[in-house]
């Protein structure tokens, strides 16, 4: 088994673990790891010149991004999941442009902006995001795997 498909598998089996069982809170905080970590991947492919990876990576933030744009509920959500799918939609033209630039200063920026939708995140207290859920369970839990 070469390196490359032995940290895959490895990610694979950490990201089921994370999420067997994992609340729907929870569960929107992997998504928001994950994309910050392969934001971070690309980061560092940008600079070593390792494009086709660093396009695979950037790919895959944004399909976690989708992810977490897809489990908004738009309904219960108002105003505050209004404005986090604008921010959402953001974030994925920023990778883009990266993408295509091959910029890492815009990937620091898309990365301190999941940083801060996190850190928010992370301050609500799980008993009350199930009440007031932004995210509805089934989608956040459909949008973990698909974006594994």
């Amino acid at each position: 088994m070469n390196t490359r498909s032995a940290l895959k598998s490895y990610d694979q089996v950490r990201a089921h673990v994370q999420t067997e069982g994992a609340s729907s809170h929870r569960l929107i905080q992997v998504l928001m790891e994950g994309a910050m970590e392969k934001i971070r991947v690309a980061k560092g492919l940008i600079e070593r010149k390792e494009i086709p990876e660093k396009v695979r990576q950037i790919n895959w933030a944004l399909s976690i991004i989708d992810g977490l744009r897809g489990s908004l509920d738009m309904e219960k959500g108002g105003e505050i999941a209004n404005n986090l799918e604008a921010l959402y939609d953001y974030m994925q033209r920023r990778l883009v442009v990266a993408n295509v630039e091959n910029d890492p200063t815009i990937l620091d920026e898309v990365a301190g902006l999941m940083l801060e939708i996190k850190s928010a995140w992370d301050a609500v207290p799980e008993n009350i995001s199930k009440e007031t859920s932004l995210h509805t369970p089934d989608q956040s839990q459909n949008a973990v795997t698909s974006s594994l």
